[in-house]
């Protein structure tokens, strides 16, 4: 169940979400005019489902930074960017955006309650309060390219896909990569005032959107998602997470090392991608869903039916109805996939062909990877970007 259940889906048509989206509307009942008038720049969008902590105290930034991937030390008021909290082996627990109003830290974020949990228990003697607001506040998103104002709600501006100070990229640069032109923004309201909110930009002109329409233009941005593109087994890097969620020089925290590493020496064992589903036979996957390598494959218990089906490499994170793309998806898969590959995915009823976008790259590394100082690793070969060792 979720936490709430927002008032906007007593609205006339209105179909609930399902899944990490519980509690908000998918849609209103015309979802592709609903995501036209998103791409357009004019809608609003229910997040109230969205997770907020605050932390407070003079110590609250220098504290972050030092638990987090991000450099917040000196985050002035009304900037935003978001961080990443790691296991100590690397891989993401949490994810957050991040906005300071000069008093109090703000978090955004689908895991409040375990995030708020484990910072409470990293306060040590340091100065900072952490406190869990969900029930107080509420999140509207709207296609908006600006930071908040003195005096306005606090809001935060996703940076994605910007390349931040101390990131890094390992896929399209900032001015090629398709959420360039992606306008996002979530601002915070009294939860008791959501309502009201809403009506106020209806009155201006903007409709009110679904997840439907966020979703299909938040994987056509290839724009990472916590409850969406994260197992347990993922890091930062195998997302593109670097560009926006860490700082590649900032001081120690918990799973660095493996993010240093990784960067400086080795290769994500995964990637992010984003296929193109064929859509002539109507089927679509579903997230976590299966997808393949078509190929020769050894036979299995399975039988030959399976064989043919090609070896899994890898599974679907995301899936939309885009309104011009049509069918389109997310998906890790095992690097070592070629970037060129048509890749198969499972659907209830049949599997249907994804032709990939990359997303990260399939050599694993970025354009300022340090350069080799001696040999490189046997079967490693030369850097595709530096020259050879």
């Amino acid at each position: 169940m979720p936490r709430h259940r927002s008032p906007l889906l007593a609205r006339h048509g209105a179909v609930a979400a399902a899944g990490p989206d519980a509690g908000v509307a998918w849609h209103y009942g015309d979802p592709t005019a609903e995501q036209r008038a998103l791409a357009r720049g004019g809608a609003v969008v229910d997040q109230s489902h969205v997770g907020v902590v605050t932390v407070t105290g003079p110590d609250r930034l220098t504290w972050l930074h030092s638990l987090t991937s991000q450099d917040v030390q000196a985050l002035p008021p009304r900037t935003s960017t978001e961080l990443l909290v790691l296991d100590p082996h690397g891989r993401v627990e949490h994810a957050a955006g991040v906005v300071d109003d000069g008093t109090t830290t703000w978090l955004l974020t689908e895991t409040a309650p375990a995030l708020a949990a484990w910072l409470d228990r990293m306060r040590f003697m340091l100065r900072v309060e952490v406190a869990d607001v969900t029930d107080a506040w509420a999140a509207l998103a709207e296609p908006v390219d600006a930071e908040g104002a003195a005096g306005e709600p606090v809001t935060w501006r996703d940076p994605w896909p910007r390349t931040a100070p101390g990131g890094t990229r390992y896929g399209a640069d900032d001015d090629a990569h398709p959420g360039a032109d992606r306008r996002w923004r979530l601002v915070l309201v009294p939860r008791e005032r959501l309502v009201e909110e809403v009506r106020a930009r209806e009155t201006a002109g903007w409709p009110l959107v679904g997840t439907w329409a966020s979703e299909a233009l938040r994987v056509e941005a290839w724009r990472p998602r916590r409850s969406h593109e994260v197992d347990d087994r993922t890091i930062p890097h195998e997302l593109d997470w670097l560009r926006t969620a860490v700082h590649l020089h900032k001081g120690c925290y918990r799973g660095q090392e493996t993010v240093a590493r990784v960067h400086n020496l080795g290769r994500p064992p995964r990637r992010l991608v984003m296929l193109h589903l064929d859509g002539s036979g109507h089927l679509l996957p579903d997230v976590g869903a299966p997808v393949r390598l078509p190929g020769a494959a050894a036979p299995t218990a399975g039988g030959a039916d399976e064989a043919a089906a090609g070896r899994e490499v890898g599974r679907v994170t995301s899936v939309a109805r885009h309104h011009e793309l049509g069918p389109i998806a997310l998906a890790v898969v095992k690097r070592s996939v070629p970037e060129d590959a048509v890749l198969l995915v499972d659907c209830d009823g049949g599997a249907v062909a994804g032709g990939q976008e990359v997303v990260v790259r399939g050599d694993g590394v970025t354009p300022d990877r340090p350069a080799a100082r001696g040999p490189l690793t046997r079967g490693l070969g030369q850097h595709p970007m530096l020259g050879g060792a």
